[in-house]
């Protein structure tokens, strides 16, 4: 698994098809970071308020798909459901050794290298908070992907939050977990802010406290480096609050939901790859 490309993407031209809250969150991010200039972007949305919020950041919108295809990378940032009739759109402008990049969830690298023959395949499984540039994101690479390929896709990535490269078999765990897992903390930010609540303090106050205490947890397991068991011992002092608060949890099954949660949505993922 690696984290970082080496720098070139900024020799790059690229194009997106779709600009949707992703594919918008991703040129944003690209150009937040430096990498890329507003003039080797191109994008193709039909919505002319995307349109309007992207031309105002200096890219360049093109009339249609194969307004696009002449960037030497190519980022299919659409639903699922849309992926079918734009590869048929795009084959004929495909060039050898192009590089095509899939977030749709569920595309297979087989169905992108079947309807792309002469391409190289890059199929990514983003997350939410990549719109406020704190995303997390799988890369799997085509068959036909080189080494080059991966560093630029993780440069991309790498510009709104992390990246790791994962065999594809892994992208449907990857979906239930961090795919989903936005949904999953967004519940038990809910779920704390509600019962500070209950306990008597004011709506907005309990709310930044829930959402400041999961940020700075959260930071303390990946920037410090502390396992979130240690992080649980540090915090739980004998015959405390702490852990009269983990007994409850325990008893509700709450770390068995959170895995059977993945589990699931996983399972689910898997069904909606084989549609």
């Amino acid at each position: 698994m690696t984290e970082a490309g080496p720098g070139k993407l900024s020799a790059v031209t690229l194009g997106f098809i779709g600009a949707g809250n992703m594919g918008r969150a991703i040129i944003r991010g690209l150009l937040a970071a430096g990498r890329v200039a507003a003039e080797n972007v191109v994008f193709y949305d039909p919505d002319p308020r995307r349109q309007a919020e992207l031309q105002n950041l200096g890219v360049r919108a093109a009339p249609d798909h194969a307004g696009v295809m002449p960037s030497q990378v190519v980022i299919l940032a659409v639903k699922p459901q849309i992926i079918p009739p734009v590869l048929d759109s795009i084959r004929e402008y495909a060039r050898p050794g192009q590089l095509i990049i899939s977030i749709a969830a569920g595309v297979t690298l087989k169905t992108l290298e079947t309807a792309l023959p002469q391409c190289r395949a890059i199929r990514v499984m983003p997350n939410t908070p990549t719109l406020v540039g704190a995303g997390m994101a799988a890369l799997a690479l085509g068959s036909r992907a080189t080494q080059k390929d991966a560093d630029l896709a993780l440069e991309i990535f790498t510009a709104v939050g992390r990246a790791v490269v994962v065999e594809e078999r892994l992208l449907d765990a990857v979906t239930g977990l961090s795919g989903s897992g936005p949904a999953y903390v967004a519940v038990f930010l809910e779920a704390l802010t509600d019962g500070g609540v209950k306990m008597g303090l004011p709506r907005s106050l309990a709310l930044l406290l829930a959402t400041q205490t999961v940020i700075g947890a959260a930071r303390l397991c990946l920037e410090g480096e502390i396992p979130p068991g240690h992080l649980k011992d540090l915090v739980t002092s004998p015959g405390g609050t702490t852990i009269a608060g983990l007994h409850v949890l325990e008893e509700g099954r709450f770390r068995g939901l959170i895995m059977s949660a993945i589990e699931a949505a996983t399972l689910r993922a898997r069904e909606l790859g084989r549609e």
